[in-house]
């Protein structure tokens, strides 16, 4: 099978970014599968679109194109991003060819490359949705033109309408598609997955990553590591720090990572009087790093502004590396997520309005021992049983060769009973 696979913002663990696709990718490869990864070079110097480049990477082949893009970018300059990229990945993918297309969002544009590449090729596509798109930029504030919210909206429809099957990373995911008219057997849930073998490190590497930081030493580590963007609200954490100085001045808070809030947190931090006291600040760290900050943390977290749209189908990078990790998580939001934590004792759910109370539930599991031994040991058993990323990986194999095998017995006319693949998560399909 030949896989053209879409997806604008592209990853590898020696890059800063989630690196689902390059896990599910390399996971074709190896069985048997010719991977055609179509995607941007966000970083290149050259803004020519026609300078593809091409390179293999773990067995897939990638096609790198040159639109630079960063988190601090303006709603017109992202609109500009999204543009060159569909219209020249379009022209690539048809120039490649394949028995697939996969198309995987964010930004839902990547519908517009995936459609017309799968009609001109007479191929079937499979869209994965990442997010509630456009009813998140809507609630952020972010589209308010009605024309481009019409346009976005009927982008989403024709999306869902055209793929043979659409993969959701969530139930919540799942059920925003479904309310399209979009049939249940055409839909699946596969998660974000662990990387267990990543991140299974010796206990040494998290200590040297303490021993670099001369402000943390044997203290409890509280990490945030993500991006920081309106929508992760990440000044809750120097909050939570304010609050924690007078309840446990032992306990350090850490954030990792990049974007266009990192200003204001800074100096909200400064205001509350705890940066370069119990809460600090560090770039981005590829993947590959992660495991020696997890390895580290004591206590990770996840974090996201209080909106039902974004918070009810979260499904965030650093919840699963976390668990990947085998560390206990906190996060301050409500959803499946929310479910999840608080049904299996993997950490702590706090109140996204009230640092106060959300300080004084993390300080009291960071002194509860027991609590926090039974939060790594489901941890693990998250990681290796339902959002194992071989596992997932195998549902999503299903799923791409069950429509390009529906797709030659339309061809032949010949009728094949419906199916569908879902991740069972704790119950919830």
């Amino acid at each position: 099978m030949r896989v053209l696979y879409l997806h604008q913002y592209f990853a590898t663990p020696d890059m800063v970014g989630g690196t689902r696709s390059y896990e599910m990718a390399r996971r074709l490869v190896e069985a048997g599968h010719t991977v055609h990864m179509i995607t941007t070079d966000r970083e290149a110097r050259s803004t020519r679109r026609s300078q593809w480049r091409h390179e293999h990477v773990a067995g897939i082949d990638v096609h790198w194109l040159p639109v630079p893009y960063a988190n601090e970018f303006g709603y017109r300059a992202r609109l500009q991003a999204f543009g060159a990229f569909a219209w020249h990945a379009a022209a690539r993918a048809v120039e490649l060819g394949g028995d697939l297309v996969f198309a995987t969002s964010t930004p839902l544009t990547i519908a517009l490359p995936g459609i017309y590449a799968s009609r001109r090729l007479k191929v079937p596509m499979v869209f994965e949705v990442r997010d509630l798109w456009p009813e998140v930029p809507i609630a952020l504030g972010v589209l308010q033109n009605p024309a481009a919210i019409a346009t976005a909206r009927w982008l989403e429809r024709a999306a869902y309408r055209h793929a043979t099957h659409v993969v959701a990373l969530s139930p919540g995911l799942r059920e925003g598609v479904l309310r399209h008219g979009i049939p249940a057997e055409r839909v699946s849930v596969i998660p974000n997955g662990c990387d267990c073998r990543l991140f299974d490190v010796s206990p040494q590497v998290g200590e040297a990553f303490r021993r670099r930081q001369a402000w943390l030493g044997d203290r409890p580590l509280v990490t945030y590591a993500g991006t920081l963007g309106p929508a992760n609200g990440v000044s809750y954490l120097a909050q939570l720090a304010a609050e924690a100085q007078r309840l446990a001045p032992e306990v350090r808070f850490l954030v990792v990572g990049s974007g266009k809030e990192e200003p204001a947190i800074r100096q909200r931090a400064g205001e509350l009087g705890v940066l370069g006291r119990n809460f600090f600040m560090m770039p981005s760290l590829p993947k590959r790093e992660m495991p020696a900050c997890l390895s580290a943390t004591d206590l990770a977290v996840s974090l996201l502004i209080n909106l039902p749209a974004l918070c009810g189908p979260a499904l965030p990078n650093k919840f699963f590396d976390a668990l990947a990790a085998r560390r206990p998580i906190l996060i301050n939001y409500e959803g499946w997520l929310a479910a999840l934590v608080r049904s299996t004792g993997v950490g702590l759910v706090v109140p996204p309005d009230d640092p106060r109370r959300g300080a004084a539930e993390l300080c009291g599991f960071l002194r509860d021992p027991a609590r926090v031994g039974h939060a790594r040991s489901a941890a693990g058993e998250l990681a290796a049983g339902p959002f194992n990323r071989d596992r997932l990986a195998d549902e999503l194999l299903a799923v791409l060769e069950r429509a390009v095998g529906d797709a030659a017995s339309r061809e032949r006319g010949v009728a094949r009973p419906g199916n569908v693949t879902t991740a069972r998560l704790g119950g919830v399909r």
